[in-house]
Formats: C-alpha cells, sequence, structure tokens
C-alpha cells in the first residue's frame, strides 16, 4: 500500500456578466512539479467556473493524493464541507426544498473527491496570496480565450438560456 502523494492545489473561477463567458483554472503543485489545467465556457456563471476548476483539478489526480485544495470560493468551500451531506441526505434538495444548483458539477466533485484525502481551505481572493493571484490571473486568460469561443455550460433544463 502506497502512502497517499502530497498535492497542493490553487484553483479560481472567473465569468463576465452572471451568466456569461467564463474561465477557470487549477495550479497543482507535487514538490518541484507544477501542472496548469484551464477551461472556459461561452455562457455560464461563476459559481460554475469555481466547481468546474476544482472537479478538473481532482479528476487530473492519478492516484490516490494528500490534498491541500485552496480557493477563494466560500460557495465551493461551504457547498463541499457543509453542504452536500445534506444536500444528498435530502435527495440533492437544500434545506428550503429546492433543487441544489449545479448538481450536475456537486455530483461530479462528490465522486472526484473520494479517492483522495482533502483538506480544504478558503483564501480571500485579491489579497495577495501569490497562488490564488495567479490561479486568477488564469482564469482570466481562459475566459479571454476559451470562454468568449466555447461551448455554454449551464445547468438545468433551460441551460442554453439564461435565467
Amino acid at each position: 500500500m502506497f502512502d497517499p502523494i502530497p498535492v497542493i492545489i490553487y484553483t479560481d473561477g472567473a465569468c463576465a456578466g452572471n451568466p456569461g463567458p467564463g474561465g477557470w483554472a487549477a495550479i497543482l503543485r507535487y514538490g518541484a512539479h507544477e501542472r496548469v489545467l484551464q477551461g472556459g465556457a461561452s455562457l455560464t456563471t461563476n459559481n460554475r467556473m469555481e466547481l468546474r476548476a476544482a472537479l478538473a483539478a481532482l479528476q487530473a489526480l492519478t492516484r490516490p493524493c494528500a490534498v491541500e485544495l485552496h480557493t477563494d470560493s466560500e460557495y465551493l468551500k461551504k457547498g463541499i464541507t457543509q453542504w452536500l451531506a445534506g444536500w444528498i441526505r435530502n435527495g440533492w434538495c437544500t434545506s428550503k426544498k429546492e433543487s441544489v444548483k449545479n448538481r450536475d458539477l456537486w455530483q461530479a466533485l462528490h465522486t472526484a473527491t473520494r479517492p483522495h484525502q482533502i483538506t480544504w481551505q478558503w483564501v480571500k481572493g485579491h489579497a495577495g496570496d501569490e497562488f490564488n493571484e495567479r490561479a486568477d490571473r488564469l482564469a482570466v486568460a481562459a475566459l479571454n480565450s476559451i470562454g468568449v469561443k466555447g461551448r455554454p455550460d449551464m445547468d438545468g433544463p433551460d441551460a442554453a438560456a439564461p435565467e
């Protein structure tokens, strides 16, 4: 049996309008190694881009890891650490009996977390954290390149049209 590999991940999402074109980025660091992931969508929300960044980072890991994931999204951190278990227990409904927004990504994220030991760290955005600032710049760059040309990435039955 192998010990989990220690990996530090920094994620961020960006959106021009909400909904609008968006981008996401993740920086994965393992020792002296680093990998950058980016993506985007032509029509999406800031929350979907935050979730996509974390999901892509976790899906890129090929073995069980001890992950320290840094995000400036309270939605992502609270969702995964405080709300997810209740949503699952309630059949993917919130405490107000409403359908969970971005359920597709939350379900995928839940699956992607299973092989790993993850510590979720919230960092204040735009407050000088070197890697959070870099992830932000990469997400904005993805928005400006991939996001403006990419496919839509929306949630729900009316996914092609903004709410």
